[in-house]
């Protein structure tokens, strides 16, 4: 099934040409924020780009978790410091138009910490939701 929805999401994105350069940036610009905000240590700011919602998927570390005040309670709970958080890099390998109001975006993340580093992939689903670009899904592996 999810190969098939997959599979989907491409055939949209050769076919809509409602979705433009100025999405693209402003989807660009909601991971900036993310990764100022978390450089910053400042864990909510970087929730700011996740849908505020009970909806919210967050797939990770072999769990699957619903809801912004879940993940952002993970988050607290993982990295609880600004040491634990470290330095936050992403590399944003393409963002897939689906829709007027909908991507998928894939990417790699690089986290510089003293304690050890870590570093990933992830795809993100984001909704045009009154105005803003936010993540309405989330599966990050390191």
């Amino acid at each position: 099934m999810v190969v098939i929805l997959y599979f989907g999401l491409i055939n949209c994105s050769k076919r809509d040409e409602s979705f433009g350069d100025i999405d693209k940036v402003a989807i660009l610009k909601t991971l900036q924020d993310q990764q100022d905000a978390w450089n910053e240590g400042n864990t909510e700011k970087f929730m700011e780009g996740y849908w505020k919602s009970d909806s919210l998927q967050f797939i990770a570390s072999k769990a699957i978790n619903f809801g912004w005040q879940t993940t952002l309670d993970n988050y607290k709970m993982n990295y609880p410091d600004t040491v634990a958080m470290g330095k936050l890099r992403f590399e944003i390998l393409k963002v897939n138009p689906v829709s007027a109001d909908a991507a998928y975006l894939t990417g790699k993340f690089f986290l510089k910490r003293s304690m050890g580093d870590v570093d990933g992939i992830f795809t993100l689903v984001l909704r045009k939701i009154e105005g803003q670009w936010v993540v309405v899904y989330d599966h990050t592996s390191d």
